[in-house]
């Protein structure tokens, strides 16, 4: 039985996933959930390897199928290192992206089927879901702009806007296929995303 939680935190690029998990961090930790932070790909030291070589920019080709299992390649670690050790521990788990951003990242926007990408999520981590998803959705061209006015763009930014559209539908088609998602508007104001998530949280509080 698991006895901590598993929420993630998905969506697109620059639709502020890392305001609201420093927001979600600061609110969970002022009510008294042991908490553990992390992120996808990554979480592990070696996970982070596999992280730089998905990430970094390259004038080689990718094959899509590569990317793929690479992703689940640095999932497999984290889950078997990080996460499932921690909720058995009985402590909370707050991760900025999982296997929703493979759905939608590599099958919406790579066009890599869902019936394949369900293969590996079997294979890596069984039925082990998230106990929420909180998505955070944002019109592309405005996500776009955000995460441009950062500064550097990894490889996976760099794709077109009709790229990140695909990825956006992905994305929103899971929400209403999957009672664990809450839709957040990430359009408005910090203050009134700020509100949404204390009012989803408090749920599961």
């Amino acid at each position: 039985m698991r006895i901590g939680k598993f929420i993630t935190l998905e969506g697109g690029e620059g639709v502020g996933k890392t305001t609201s998990l420093d927001f979600i961090q600061s609110y969970l930790t002022q009510k008294g959930v042991n908490l553990v932070v992390t992120r996808e790909p990554g979480g592990t030291p070696f996970a982070e390897k596999i992280r730089n070589v998905l990430l970094e920019p390259s004038d080689e080709k990718v094959d899509v199928d590569t990317e793929l299992l690479l992703m689940f390649a640095s999932r497999a670690q984290h889950l078997a290192e990080l996460i499932k050790p921690a909720i058995a521990r009985g402590e909370w788990v707050l991760c900025s992206r999982f296997t929703d951003s493979t759905y939608a990242y590599q099958g919406g926007g790579r066009g890599i089927s869902f019936e394949r990408i369900r293969t590996l999520e079997q294979w890596v981590h069984d039925d082990f879901q998230p106990d929420l998803t909180l998505y955070f959705d944002l019109p592309v061209e405005i996500g776009m702009q955000r995460a441009k006015a950062r500064g550097h763009l990894d490889r996976i930014e760099q794709e077109d806007l009709d790229f990140f559209e695909r990825v956006r539908a992905a994305y929103l088609k899971r929400a209403k296929e999957s009672s664990r998602y809450r839709v957040i508007d990430a359009s408005q104001s910090i203050e009134q995303v700020q509100s949404q998530i204390a009012t989803i949280l408090n749920e599961v509080l």
